[in-house]
């Protein structure tokens, strides 16, 4: 439980952060991120969070989702919206269950919107995953707190029921700035041996992310591609 960090983009109003706090520590999680939010928590946060300041004055605040899930494994992204391209898509349990599984790894990272607007494109781009709450189809309006309750609340449900902790994933999964490392260095080669116009990229890098995300590379084989890209940049 301690390797799940939620993740709080841009957030607008500080007794949202403060209701945050409470809604994580009564499921049990106490690592809190703050991207970019339009105010630091005040008092009117601490007194939303009725309990739960310590959550609250522990929480990290940075400039960019990417310094948020760097050193993350596992990022899921909440998403309410239908995308042009597809990313893989959780529901709230299954999501819940493989956040436990490979927090035995490394960090996993929940991330979770502006109120009015939710995740960019570009943000959700950096998830490995999305979850999306079912909620009734004519009244789907969530505030943030209930969202982050209802999927802490799966997670805390998983971990009372498993018999033991969970145990470590089967695979190792490299971290997200790993995988950013690579994208770049991609599109570098991608670029220098003509395959990507500069002037015109369109649509490439978002597809092959798209697709490498689906296909999830472990840690071992992401090296592998690395090295590909390392042996063709060798024959410029």
């Amino acid at each position: 439980m301690k390797n799940i960090r939620i993740v709080l983009v841009n957030t607008s109003h500080t007794g949202n952060i403060g209701s945050v706090a409470r809604a994580m520590k009564t499921m049990g999680l106490s690592e809190l991120t703050l991207v970019d939010p339009v105010q630091a928590p005040d008092s009117h946060a601490s007194a939303l969070a009725a309990g739960a300041t310590d959550v609250l004055h522990g929480a990290s605040i940075v400039e960019n989702l990417s310094d948020a899930i760097a050193d993350c494994g596992m990022v899921i992204g909440t998403s309410a919206r239908n995308r042009t391209l597809d990313w893989p898509l959780l529901g709230p349990r299954e999501a819940a269950g493989q956040a436990l599984a490979e927090s035995a790894n490394y960090k996993v990272a929940l991330v979770f919107g502006r109120e009015s607007s939710g995740l960019t494109n570009e943000e959700l781009q950096q998830c490995t995953h999305h979850v999306h709450i079912p909620t009734n189809p004519d009244y789907s309006s969530l505030n943030l707190a209930m969202a982050v309750q209802t999927l802490a609340y799966e997670i805390r449900m998983q971990w009372l029921e498993a018999d033991k902790q969970p145990g470590t994933a089967e695979s190792e999964y490299p971290l997200t700035e790993d995988l950013e490392r690579f994208y770049v260095h991609l599109e570098s080669t991608l670029t220098d041996t003509g395959f990507i116009i500069k002037q015109h990229p369109g649509q490439v890098m978002a597809k092959l992310r798209r697709l490498f995300t689906r296909a999830r590379p472990e840690a071992n084989e992401l090296n592998i591609l690395r090295g590909i890209l390392a042996s063709i940049d060798k024959q410029k």
